[in-house]
């Protein structure tokens, strides 16, 4: 029996990336899987491969089932429609994954007012508007998993005085939103945890090689060698949705130190194995 026979997922940011590998092995694990975006057909997006279409058509393409529902996160009627087409095409939602995310890399002091807005909404309002939606569902069924994807950024630069040996990279709002995003990870989860929903975060030990790691250089290109692949994180989520709630519920972790504890990889390194966490991975 598949690990998610019977479950039916919400999956943001699932054009490309994380979220697409995510929703292709909830799919390939039994899971009715709802891929949401922005990005619908190839070539939508002005910067970044990658397509509902094409995640919904491999899923289709080794069996799965899937549909495409095109909206932006930030936006409370685009989470209002996402939840209800989930609903009448497959039933009640009982798996959340909130991959969508926006940053721009700048320092502060050339941020945009709006584009900071704009990212705090994709990364922290979308998460709390669609776990709001979705969890009367889960409530009612006695079970459900909510999965917020995080980022090492929500470490920070580790303890000051600061001296300029260690150049800032631009990420301090993206860093804040991830922090955000792990804290309301778990109260969410002390909230809910009567109800046997498990609400966690997952972050890569390593930095992983997707289309937007590749723009922003943070990796030389898809098959950068020194990249985490992007098939752990997608393992990781599947661990924390589908076990027990009491087993992971308010868990802040990260790829390969989760797949380790289980014994699903071998040698794991970097964040929550050879490099601390952020606090909260750490409560």
């Amino acid at each position: 029996m598949a690990k998610l026979d019977g479950r039916i997922a919400i999956v943001t940011g699932a054009s490309r990336g994380i979220g697409e590998h995510i929703a292709e092995l909830f799919a390939r694990e039994g899971a009715r899987v709802v891929c949401a975006a922005r990005t619908l057909h190839e070539g939508d997006h002005r910067f970044l491969p990658g397509s509902l279409s094409a995640t919904v058509g491999k899923i289709k393409d080794a069996g799965g089932q899937a549909i495409a529902v095109v909206g932006d996160v930030s936006k409370e009627e685009d989470c209002q429609n996402l939840v209800r087409t989930a609903q009448e095409a497959f039933g009640t939602v009982d798996i959340l994954v909130n991959d969508a995310a926006l940053t721009y890399y700048k320092p502060i002091i050339d941020y945009n007012v709006k584009h900071w807005h704009k990212a705090f909404a994709v990364n922290v309002h979308g998460p709390f508007m669609l776990s709001q939606l979705v969890l009367p569902g889960m409530i009612k069924l006695g079970r459900g998993a909510i999965v917020n994807i995080s980022s090492g950024s929500a470490i920070g630069p580790g303890r000051a005085p600061f001296s300029g040996a260690r150049p800032a990279n631009g990420g301090t709002m993206y860093g804040a939103t991830k922090a955000a995003l792990e804290r309301f990870t778990q109260g969410l989860a002390q909230e809910v945890v009567r109800h046997n929903i498990a609400v966690t975060a997952l972050s890569p030990s390593q930095v992983v090689a997707t289309p937007g790691t590749v723009y922003h250089k943070l990796v030389s290109s898809l098959a950068d060698p020194n990249a985490e692949p992007p098939a752990l994180m997608a393992r990781a989520a599947l661990l924390l949705a589908s076990e027990p709630a009491e087993k992971v519920n308010g868990r802040v972790t990260y790829s390969q130190q989760i797949l380790g504890e289980y014994g699903l990889v071998e040698k794991p390194t970097g964040r929550g194995v050879t490099i601390k966490g952020s606090g909260y991975s750490q409560i």
